[in-house]
């Protein structure tokens, strides 16, 4: 009998990959701080049994979340893995546990905050952990569209449909404003939803998520598909242009996803012959349109899993993922290669490193409450209300 291997997969680090792997605070990230504390060094060889003890002293006291993104050393503490909703929900089925601490990135913990109880504690191990496209818009940014929303005539029939990989405030807005929040895997009900309620959508933050969605599961034409610039004055849209079209798409994707290129599938379909080519809807609309399959992360997991034996496959993800799955199914002789041929670690999530983890654990084991994330009362309101309108979906 023979052990399978770990799959290599073929991929190069580029320098700023390996620069996104340091812990100095990024001045582009969503919260961009340091880690008020002193680190463990990563080079300890007692990381993982500290990780150990620390979390055996906790007990059911904490609950561990872990996305499907983060490092292999952080991800084998979780208690639960998933996407950034179910991650959200498990936490909210563990009232029992004082602290949840959320291996993630902030607006996954934000979420979390929402729906867990009053006297429980969020904690995200290190603050710097934020998301490129959550930062792509602010509130005050769509305040300000939907002042030019308001100026052009056609607010009163505009629907909010707001991405979960959002900030607080800006599901905050959704909810204020007659909106639903969505996943990667209920875009296309949330926005049958929404054409429901009112005649135009204005999707928040992710272009590519919301033209993949109109054009591909509802049938719209990329004429229907409008770009929000919340950097040029009135969007960089004619009036005309924001009450002809249906889909309003902020100008916002993700640093990972949108790295995909059409030339990334004819590259990979080149090199390895009958690949299946499965990507994420955060892909450009290009990408998608040349793939095999499209779906959220949990779909490309259980793709992969009711995949026979020997077939191949590129994926369009975040590469912690993608090696994830290489090495788990190798056994079952399924190639699994990553869709580009440079290296694609999200930075943010790459934050949450064991150093970070050790740190928080044993800081709550000490009694100390660290990195704490809390929503404010009035945001957490109107969020809550617009993901109640998310889990009402038929």
């Amino acid at each position: 009998m023979t052990t399978a291997q770990p799959q290599e997969l073929d991929v190069q680090p580029t320098p700023l990959a390996l620069l996104l792997l340091g812990r100095d605070a990024d001045p582009r990230s969503e919260r961009g701080v340091e880690c008020p504390g002193d680190l463990p060094s990563p080079s300890d060889p007692d990381l993982v049994a500290r990780a150990r003890a620390a979390k055996e002293k906790l007990g059911e006291k904490v609950f561990i979340l872990g996305h499907h993104y983060q490092r292999d050393e952080v991800i084998q503490f979780a208690d639960v893995t998933g996407d950034s909703f179910k991650l959200a929900r498990d936490a909210a089925a563990r009232p029992e546990a004082e602290y949840i601490v959320f291996c993630g990135v902030h607006f996954m913990a934000e979420s979390a905050d929402i729906l867990t109880g009053d006297d429980q504690k969020v904690v995200l191990p290190d603050l710097a952990a934020g998301c490129s496209m959550a930062d792509m818009a602010t509130a005050e940014q769509v305040a300000e569209c939907w002042d030019v929303l308001t100026d052009a005539g056609i607010a009163e029939r505009v629907v909010p449909v707001s991405y979960m990989n959002s900030s607080a405030d800006i599901k905050a807005f959704t909810g204020r404003h007659g909106g639903t929040i969505c996943t990667s895997s209920n875009a296309e009900r949330a926005l049958e939803w929404a054409f429901a309620q009112g005649e135009q959508v204005l999707f928040l933050p992710d272009q590519h998520l919301g033209r993949n969605t109109a054009v591909r599961d509802l049938g719209m034409s990329l004429d229907d598909c409008v770009v929000y610039n919340p950097h040029k004055p009135g969007g960089g849209l004619t009036v005309e242009q924001l009450r002809g079209a249906k889909m309003i798409l902020w100008r916002g994707h993700c640093s990972v996803h949108g790295r995909f290129s059409l030339e990334s599938v004819e590259d990979v379909r080149a090199r390895v012959p009958g690949v299946n080519v499965l990507v994420h809807p955060e892909c450009r609309h290009d990408v998608v349109a040349a793939a095999d399959y499209v779906g959220s992360t949990e779909y490309i997991i259980k793709a992969l899993e009711a995949a026979p034996a020997g077939s191949k496959w590129a994926i369009g993800t975040e590469l912690n993922l993608v090696r994830r799955l290489a090495n788990r199914f190798a056994s079952e002789g399924k190639e699994i290669v990553f869709l580009d041929r440079s290296v694609c670690f999200c930075s943010t999530m790459n934050r949450i490193d064991l150093p970070h983890l050790v740190w928080t654990l044993e800081s709550l084991a000490s009694g100390t409450l660290v990195n704490r994330i809390e929503v404010d009362r009035e945001t957490e309101a109107f969020a809550k209300l617009a993901l109640e309108r998310m889990l009402a979906l038929p």
